[in-house]
C-alpha cells in the first residue's frame, strides 16, 4: 500500500486540527482527575488521542497518487533464445536448458498477467529474429546467437512507439557480443538467464590461431586453445588435418585437468601455396567417453593459412663479384617464394679526362680482345661494367632503376660492397623512400666497401640504417669474431636456424670465427640488436641490427665474410643457405603489393563480413580508377561474383559486402586491371564461417553478459523464479504510455478498522484492569 501524498479535502485541515486538539485535551483533562496510575493514564489516553486522530484525517480525504503503465498501450517485447546451447543439460540436471526454459515459459499466469497490462510481442531468435505465436514453437536448432544485432533491429522496428521494455530469456552466450555495444536508443532490457552450471562432461576448443613466420622448416604455427569438463585425469587426443581431411600431424595431451585450460600447438611447413584451410580436432582416446560429451559441434575448428603472398623480388646490386652473392644465389635457387636479381659491377668507369691509349677506342678497356668494342650496348669508358643475373627482358638496362616506378617493382634491395658513389643523390633518395613510403626491405651487407668505409654516412642511405656509422670501416685485425645471439635475436625465428635450443646452441658454437666486421659503437633509437661478435679484447659489437623505417624496414649484416660458415661446414650442411633463405623471407615478409585484399567480419562467427580492396598505382599512391572482378568461392564450390564499390572516405579502397548462407571456408579472389584493361595484379584470401564454434565457445551460461544487458539499458536481472511477481513490477516501471491513478484512503477498512481498535483496546483495558 503507497502512502498518501495528497489531500482530497485539505480546506478541512484547521477545523480537523481544532477538533483533534480540543479532543485531546479533554481526555487528557480526564486522565488527570481519574485515580488511574500515571504509566495507564499516559498509555490508554495516548490511544484515544490516536483514534481522534485518524478519524479527523478521514476527513481530510486523504489519498495516494501515482502513476502505473496504460493497460494495452504500451508495447514488451519477450525474446527467447532459440541457439543450440540451449540442448545442452546443465551438471546434474536431467533435462535441457530449453526443456526448462519452455517451462517457466508455458507454466503460470505471470505470462497472461503481462498481456493484460501489456501489448506483448512474442519472438524468438537465433542468427534471426522471427515472430512466434506461442513458445512452444521453440526449438533450439539456431546456429548462433545474434543477440545484439537483434536488440538492434528491435530498436529500428520500434522507433517511435511506445516500447515499455524487453523480456529476454537467454543463457548468455552470444555469439556477437562486443563490450563497446553502444545501448543508447535501447529501450529497458529485463533479462533472465537459462541454465546455470556447465554440462557434466564435455571437450571444447575454445579458440584458434595461426600465426607465420620466417622459420623454413616449420613456418606456420596452429595455436588451439581447449578446456574439459568431466574428463579429469584422461587423455585428449588432438589431430590436425587437411581442407580434404587428410591427417597431417597428432598429438596426446595426458592427464587433462577439468575447467583448466590447455593449448595445443602445431608446427608445419604446408606443402601448397596460396590459400590453405586446416582443422584441429579434439576427441579423447575412449569411444565410450566420446558418447557422454555434451556436444561434438565444439570439438573441431578450421582455420586459415595464407601463403600466397609472393613470389617477391629481390634485387641484389654489389661493387664486385663475391662469395655472398654465390652462395645467396644458391641458397634462393629453389625457393619459389623468392626471385633474387643480381647487379653486379665488374669495374668501375674511369674519369672522363682520361684519354691516354685511347685511339678511336669509346668503351671500357675491359672489352679489348673480346671483338665487341664497337658494340653499342658495351658500356663506355666512363661507365661502370656491370652485369645483370636472373633478370627479366630488358631488366634493368640502364642499371641501377633511376625513378620510382622501376625501383617499387621490387620487395627489397640488397646493398653489398659497394660505396656510396655509386648511386646518384636522386637514386639515394629514391632508396629511401623505397623504405619508408613503398615499405620495402633495405639490407647492407658487410662487404669492403660498406657502411662508413663505402661513405655512407650523412647520405640518404646512411640515415635510413640501424646503426651510425661512426667508425672507418671494415676491421681485418686477424681476430676471430665469435658471433652470439642476443635476447631479441633468441625469440626471433627467422634468426634461429634449429627449431630446439640445444641445437641451436650447438650450431653456433660450431660456427667458425669471422675475421671481417664493420664496427659501429652504437645503433639508432628505435634499432634492435639481434646478434653481437666478441673481439679478443672482450668488446661486444653489433652484427645484426634490425629497425622499421617508415612503412618498411632496414637492416644492417655488420660481418663481411659470412661466407667462411659454408667453407668450414661439412658437405651437405646448409645451414647457411637456409639461414639466407629465412633472412630474406624477413626481409619482404611485411612488404606491401600493389593490390591487397582482406576479410573484415562484422560479427564474430564470420557469416556477415565486409571485403575491403587497397589498390595502388606503380609509384604505390592510392589508385581510384581501378576495374576490379571480385569472385567468392563458397564452400560447396560455388563462385558468386561480386561489384565492388569505391570507398568515399579511403582513396584507393573498394569495399563489398558479403553474408554467407552456410558453414565453412571461404576463398575471395580480387583480380585488378588497369583502367586501359592491362592487368595489375590478382590476390587471394578467404575466411572461415563457424557460428557454432562460437556458440559452444563456452558452455558455462554467462551471467556477466546477462547483467551487464540489464545494466546499460536501465533493465534488471530476473531470476526464473521471480516470474509470478513480474506484471506488479513492470506495470509500476515507467513506460511511455503511463495513466495516473487515485486510491483514497478514507473508504478502506484498515483505516477504520484500527481506529475503531484503538478505541476498543483503550474499553477493554480499562475494563480489565477495573480502571474504569
Amino acid at each position: 500500500m503507497i502512502l498518501p501524498n495528497s489531500l482530497g479535502a485539505p480546506h478541512w485541515l484547521i477545523p480537523v486540527c481544532i477538533a483533534v486538539g480540543l479532543f485531546s485535551i479533554l481526555v487528557v483533562w480526564l486522565y488527570v482527575r481519574s485515580a488511574i496510575p500515571t504509566g495507564w493514564k499516559i498509555f490508554l489516553a495516548g490511544l484515544k488521542i490516536l483514534a481522534a486522530a485518524i478519524l479527523g484525517l478521514c476527513l481530510l480525504e486523504p489519498r495516494s497518487e501515482f502513476e502505473q503503465v496504460d493497460p494495452g498501450s504500451n508495447i514488451l517485447v519477450v525474446m527467447a533464445d532459440n541457439s543450440q546451447s540451449l540442448q545442452l543439460k546443465d551438471r546434474n540436471s536431467d533435462r535441457t536448458r530449453l526443456e526448462n526454459l519452455k517451462s517457466s515459459l508455458n507454466s503460470g499466469t505471470w505470462l497472461t498477467n503481462l498481456e493484460d497490462q501489456f501489448d506483448v510481442r512474442k519472438f524468438r531468435f537465433d542468427r534471426k529474429l522471427q515472430p512466434l505465436g506461442d513458445f512452444s514453437q521453440l526449438d533450439a536448432n539456431g546456429q548462433s546467437s545474434s543477440l545484439m544485432a537483434n536488440l538492434n533491429l528491435l530498436a529500428e522496428r520500434y522507433r517511435g512507439r511506445p516500447i515499455a521494455g524487453v523480456l529476454l530469456f537467454s543463457d548468455g552466450n552470444v555469439t556477437d557480443w562486443d563490450p563497446n555495444f553502444d545501448f543508447e536508443g535501447l529501450p529497458p532490457v529485463y533479462t533472465v538467464t537459462a541454465g546455470r552450471d556447465a554440462p557434466s562432461s564435455d571437450i571444447g576448443l575454445t579458440s584458434i590461431t595461426a600465426s607465420q613466420t620466417n622459420f623454413e622448416s616449420a613456418p606456420v604455427t596452429i595455436t588451439a586453445d581447449a578446456v574439459t569438463h568431466g574428463f579429469k585425469g584422461k587423455t585428449v587426443v588432438a589431430r590436425l588435418l587437411s581442407n580434404s581431411g587428410a591427417e597431417l600431424q597428432r598429438q596426446e595431451i595426458k592427464k587433462v585437468k577439468d575447467e583448466t585450460p590447455f593449448a595445443v600447438r602445431f608446427q608445419l611447413k604446408p606443402e601448397e601455396r596460396g590459400v590453405n584451410f586446416l582443422k584441429v580436432e579434439l576427441s579423447t582416446d575412449s569411444e565410450a567417453d566420446t558418447k557422454t560429451e555434451a556436444t561434438l559441434l565444439n570439438n573441431s575448428r578450421n582455420v586459415i593459412v595464407d601463403r600466397g603472398r609472393g613470389p617477391f623480388r629481390i634485387l641484389y646490386v654489389t661493387g664486385r663479384p663475391n662469395w655472398e652473392y654465390k652462395f645467396m644465389r644458391r641458397a634462393l635457387a629453389d625457393d619459389h617464394e623468392v626471385n633474387l636479381v643480381g647487379l653486379i659491377r665488374l669495374a668501375k668507369k674511369e674519369p672522363k679526362f682520361s684519354f691516354r691509349g685511347r685511339a678511336n677506342e669509346s668503351t671500357n678497356p675491359l672489352y679489348r680482345g673480346f671483338g665487341n668494342e664497337e658494340d653499342q650496348t658495351a658500356e663506355q669508358y666512363d661507365e661502370p661494367v656491370i652485369i645483370r643475373l636472373d633478370n627479366e627482358e630488358g631488366e634493368l638496362r640502364d642499371g641501377f632503376p633511376k625513378d620510382e616506378a622501376t625501383i617499387f617493382k621490387y620487395d627489397a634491395i640488397v646493398i653489398d660492397d659497394l660505396e656510396a658513389e655509386f648511386f646518384t643523390q636522386d637514386q639515394k633518395s629514391l632508396l629511401q623512400q623505397f623504405a619508408s613510403r613503398r615499405g620495402g626491405g633495405v639490407l647492407m651487407l658487410g662487404g669492403q666497401e660498406s657502411f662508413g668505409q663505402g661513405a655512407y654516412d650523412r647520405t640518404a642511405i646512411g640515415e635510413m640504417l640501424p646503426v651510425y656509422l661512426d667508425r672507418d670501416g671494415p676491421s681485418q685485425l686477424n681476430e676471430q669474431y665469435r658471433l652470439q645471439l642476443t635476447r631479441d635475436g633468441w625469440v626471433q625465428p627467422w634468426v634461429r636456424v634449429n627449431s630446439t635450443e640445444s641445437a641451436e646452441k650447438r650450431r653456433i658454437e660450431e660456427m667458425p670465427g669471422f675475421q671481417t666486421i664493420n664496427a659501429s659503437r652504437s645503433i639508432k633509437p628505435g634499432a634492435t640488436v639481434l646478434a653481437t661478435v666478441k673481439t679478443q679484447q672482450d668488446e661486444v659489437l653489433p652484427a645484426l641490427v634490425v629497425q622499421r623505417y617508415g612503412q618498411g624496414k632496414t637492416a644492417a649484416i655488420m660481418v663481411g665474410d659470412l661466407w667462411r660458415w659454408q667453407l668450414a661446414t661439412e658437405p651437405g650442411n646448409d645451414d647457411l643457405k637456409k639461414s639466407w633463405r629465412q633472412t630474406m623471407r624477413w626481409l619482404v615478409s611485411e612488404v606491401p603489393r600493389r593490390v591487397e585484399v582482406r576479410v573484415e567480419p562484422r560479427d564474430e562467427s564470420g557469416q556477415s563480413v565486409n571485403l575491403v580492396i587497397n589498390v595502388n598505382d606503380e609509384t604505390y599512391r592510392a589508385y581510384d580508377n581501378a576495374e576490379i572482378a571480385l569472385t567468392v568461392t563458397t564452400p560447396e564450390g560455388k563462385n558468386i561474383t561480386l561489384t565492388p564499390e569505391s570507398s568515399s572516405e579511403l582513396a584507393g579502397q573498394y569495399t563489398a559486402s558479403f553474408v554467407a548462407q552456410k558453414d565453412g571456408p571461404y576463398t575471395v579472389s580480387a583480380e585488378v586491371k588497369d583502367r586501359d584493361g592491362s592487368p595489375i595484379e590478382t590476390r587471394e584470401t578467404g575466411w572461415v564461417v563457424e557460428p557454432n564454434s562460437v556458440e559452444f565457445e563456452s558452455l558455462t551460461p554467462n551471467q556477466n553478459v546477462m547483467e551487464t544487458i540489464a545494466e546499460r539499458t536501465g533493465g534488471e536481472v530476473i531470476e526464473l523464479n521471480q516470474l509470478d511477481g513480474l506484471n506488479s513490477k513492470l506495470s509500476k516501471k515507467q513506460a511511455p504510455n503511463m495513466i495516473t491513478r487515485t486510491e483514497p484512503w478514507w473508504h478502506q477498512w484498515p483505516v477504520f478498522f484500527l481506529a475503531i481498535g484503538l478505541l476498543v483496546v483503550e474499553w477493554g483495558i480499562r475494563r480489565w484492569k477495573g480502571l474504569a
